[in-house]
């Protein structure tokens, strides 16, 4: 497992850092639930989603875009104090714009999702701040290959979002702007538990100015303008992805305003059936920059050996979810999620069936990442997007929509990053073939 650049190890400990981390999100809201009112309750729910919603949907992507710059100066034989520099120019930028959004709508959002609680909202845009300090600082650790220090990150931003909590509970004095002040301010000391390991036993190589040749081919060093152009692309491609993964129980429940306990059981079914997605999530982090690495050395046999094993590795832990899903699934629902409608067999199995092709598309699209085919990842969610909303939109029954939804939406953008990946790794086998026959000068990235 180490030729293919995931260690048992450190995959280890990211999913125990993950594991923290959504231990932590659940604890926080069940706490809150048992705690306060139902009204603050309800408005620190509210305040958990768009936390969880903004720094994944938005953030995310300069991790990744972070990420695979590093490994491709690392690749290169540069430094990356350069690549950092520019990171962390577009953090700010982002962040900046991100703001700006949300003061602009505070007011609606404060009135509606806040039960007119000005101390959450002033939470959500602290938690906008940590979150892109701790975004920039695991895509630095991730291309690095620095898995130990980014579990560290997950495992110090789990910690310091859950212990404060439970302290003020068991106190007696619980608050809902104190609850959402420590929950936002958790990411940031994901961010300085990663910094700690970023500057631990540091030896930084004299970076070469300019361009570097690897192999036959020459090499130019990253820009912040090509990282920006392939960062807005990628922030695109997140939001598209998160409304794929998550907008069919929404939609659901909107379409059953009189069947609530048909439309819960259906939430439950589909959270139950996202679990190994969850559980898989690590791999794409550690991916990356193996891939970019491979990528940049022009090692386009060794991408596609490193995609073809955690592909079969997808379909090992996807295809147990599915027989679980549809043997125990809807038992499962019922007995864990006190869901009060058993669902038919065939829901909850074909939900486990869309986790695998999701979980298929995370696989690809860090090959796609690192082979510089940024736009092929936006286009490939884009199109899933247009689909699972119009075939959500069906008449009928609004379950069986959103199963046909999840499973034809997955199934296009796993299509389409199929067929942009083989025409990546195929023109840049030509590509790299002709540069280095005529000398040309390859960016990466």
């Amino acid at each position: 497992m180490v030729s293919l650049g995931i260690r048992l190890g450190p995959a280890i400990y990211m999913a125990g850092g993950l594991a923290l981390v959504g231990a932590a999100g659940y604890g926080f809201v069940a706490l809150a639930g048992h705690t306060l009112d139902p009204a603050h309750a309800a408005a620190i729910a509210s305040l958990y989603l768009m936390v969880n919603i903004i720094g994944p949907g938005v953030f995310s992507a300069l991790e990744q875009e972070t990420s695979r710059s590093v490994s491709s100066e690392a690749a290169a034989g540069r430094g990356v104090a350069a690549v950092t520099r520019h990171a962390w120019l577009l953090a700010a930028g982002l962040l900046a714009v991100v703001l700006v959004v949300l003061l602009v709508a505070s007011p609606i959002l404060t009135d509606q999702a806040f039960a007119g609680q000005w101390g959450l909202f002033l939470a959500v845009l602290l938690s906008v701040v940590t979150s892109a300090a701790v975004y920039v600082v695991r895509g630095l650790l991730g291309g690095r290959q620095r898995f130990t220090g980014y579990s560290a990150t997950l495992g110090a931003e789990g910690i310091a979002r859950i212990l404060p909590c439970i302290v003020i509970a068991a106190l007696g004095l619980p608050d809902p702007t104190w609850y959402a002040m420590i929950f936002a301010a958790g990411s940031g000391f994901g961010a300085l538990a990663g910094l700690f390991w970023l500057r631990r036993g540091v030896n930084q190589p004299v970076e070469p100015v300019g361009e570097v040749t690897v192999g036959e081919v020459t090499v130019e060093p990253a820009s912040v303008k090509r990282m920006a152009r392939s960062l807005s692309l990628l922030v695109g491609g997140t939001m598209l992805m998160l409304l794929v993964m998550n907008v069919a129980p929404i939609v659901v429940t909107a379409r059953l305003p009189e069947d609530a306990a048909t439309a819960a059981a259906f939430a439950s079914a589909f959270v139950l059936a996202r679990i190994p997605l969850f559980l898989f999530a690590p791999v794409q982090a550690m991916l990356l920059p193996s891939l970019t690495r491979a990528a940049s050395a022009h090692d386009f046999a060794g991408v596609r050996a490193r995609l073809r094993v955690i592909l079969m590795a997808v379909l090992a832990i996807g295809l147990l979810g599915v027989l679980a899903s549809f043997t125990v699934g809807p038992w499962a629902v019922q007995v864990l999620f006190g869901a009060e409608v058993r669902l038919p067999t065939t829901v909850v199995g074909l939900l486990g069936v869309s986790t695998v092709g999701l979980m298929t598309a995370l696989v690809l699209q860090p090959g796609l990442i690192a082979l510089g085919a940024h736009k092929q990842v936006t286009y490939g969610w884009a199109a899933g997007t247009v689909v699972l909303v119009a075939l959500l939109a069906l008449p009928g029954d609004p379950i069986h929509a959103g199963v046909i939804a999840q499973l034809a939406g997955a199934a296009l953008v796993v299509a389409i990053m199929l067929r942009a990946l083989a025409k990546a790794l195929r023109e840049g086998g030509e590509a790299a073939t002709a540069a280095a026959g005529a000398g040309t000068v390859v960016t990466s990235g």
